[in-house]
């Protein structure tokens, strides 16, 4: 297969196509980043590994993956404000692979509050009613067992705060969650999925979860472009990919076929996390290489990260 991505229109054609004919063809075409606390929380010490992928039950998977990246508490200092950015868009139950499974939520905000954060955010600007999209993904309730931890989304203008992004190359203002710009660490972690508009939908795509504007992303300027321009500023400290299951196709909001994977991806780089997750998984009937994927090519060659993961130091772990 010919290693090159497509743009949307292309994109969206041949999507329309794959569900008429019940097949894929074509490839996959088209990230937050201010530098604020959130963005520049990236822990200090010796590097064990660059990217991590643990196998197993969702909450143990999560904590060995953690604990291979040298534990939480090299990300989570005592006292800190930790924002998780989960999938909880819509308003489906975790086997629809649609939003970020709650175990794996609910393990990310116990190891938060075990090393010491004094509070943990659970954010999103959701497409569908907030509150369905709550209960139905199961976030809310397992959140709720943890002190000083809250799930909720956003959507009133008063939430968010203009941000100039320098150096855009489509992108140049956006408004971000107040609570994200105020925070200590970002974490990052979405479910792994398809997307009509993307090919598929990660951590760098997530990020357009805490952002008022979406629609001016996909309407005025090229929508990959616009996702590294994002990164730029909303760069989580610690990324987390929920492939406990993938969305292979009918994403974002399904329903589509869905593969179990029982996997965990954890790294200090999410472009890396997330070329490796493209990589792992099976999209639309085929395999892919990161490079595939427009968003995550544009953001390795403008420095955000690496999608070359044949270079990185990759520890996997079963439990």
């Amino acid at each position: 297969m010919e290693k090159t991505d497509m743009d949307r229109r292309q994109f969206l054609i041949k999507s329309a196509r794959c569900a008429a004919l019940g097949t894929c063809i074509g490839a996959i075409p088209a990230i937050t980043g201010l530098t604020s606390p959130a963005a520049s929380a990236t822990p200090a010490g010796e590097k064990v590994s660059d990217l991590v992928v643990a196998r197993g039950n969702a909450r143990e998977a999560v904590r060995a993956a953690i604990e291979a990246l040298g534990g939480m508490g090299r990300f989570v200092k005592p006292g800190a404000k930790v924002v998780v950015k989960p999938n909880m868009s819509f308003a489906n139950p975790p086997d629809w692979a649609t939003t970020t499974h709650p175990d794996v939520v609910a393990e990310i905000a116990s190891l938060c509050v075990n090393a010491g954060a004094a509070s943990v955010l659970v954010l999103d600007n959701p497409l569908r009613n907030i509150e369905m999209c709550l209960e139905r993904s199961g976030i809310k309730h397992a959140c709720s067992a943890y002190e000083g931890t809250e799930a909720f989304g956003v959507k009133d203008k008063s939430a968010f705060r203009e941000v100039e992004i320098k150096g855009a190359r489509a992108l140049t203002t956006t408004m971000i969650m107040r609570q994200v710009l105020e925070a200590d660490l970002l974490i990052a972690a979405p479910v792994a999925k398809s997307h009509s508009a993307t090919g598929v939908s990660l951590s760098m795509k997530g990020m357009m979860g805490l952002i008022y504007n979406r629609r001016t992303m996909h309407m005025d300027m090229d929508l990959d472009t616009a996702i590294v321009d994002l990164c730029t500023v909303l760069r989580p400290g610690l990324t987390i990919i929920d492939a406990t299951r993938i969305l292979s196709d009918g994403g974002p909001g399904g329903p589509g076929k869905v593969i179990t994977m029982d996997r965990i991806i954890a790294s200090q780089d999410f472009v890396a996390a997330d070329a490796m997750a493209v990589e792992m998984g099976t999209w639309y009937g085929k395999k892919f290489k990161g490079s595939q994927v427009k968003h995550i090519r544009l953001a390795h060659e403008r420095g955000l990260g690496s999608m070359d993961t044949s270079s990185l130091k990759v520890k996997e772990v079963q439990v």
